[in-house]
């Protein structure tokens, strides 16, 4: 598989957004991805605060910043789709 069809999501461990609900996020991401055998093509990351805690909390998916998404099954949603993105991508070359 290459590269740049992995999908690499971040989500910001900081305490601010651990306790709005990427705790949450992460848990399900995890079990999204072990259910679904996507371990070769989603790369979770974790960072310590990424500087947007009045916002958060924060995820970016494929390059693309949200905020204030506590859903962890919206934050699925849209891995589910960059994934199809990345699908569709690799479809045309």
């Amino acid at each position: 598989m290459a590269e740049n069809d992995r999908l690499k999501v971040e989500l910001c461990m900081g305490s601010s957004c651990f306790a709005r609900g990427n705790s949450g996020t992460l848990s399900d991401l995890e079990e999204y991805i072990n259910e679904n055998g996507l371990e070769d093509r989603i790369e979770l990351e974790g960072h310590l605060c990424l500087g947007k805690c009045n916002s958060g909390p924060h995820i970016t998916i494929g390059g693309k910043e949200f905020s204030g998404i506590s859903d962890s099954s919206c934050v699925i949603d849209l891995v589910k789709k960059a994934l199809e993105e990345i699908d569709a991508e690799s479809d045309l070359h």
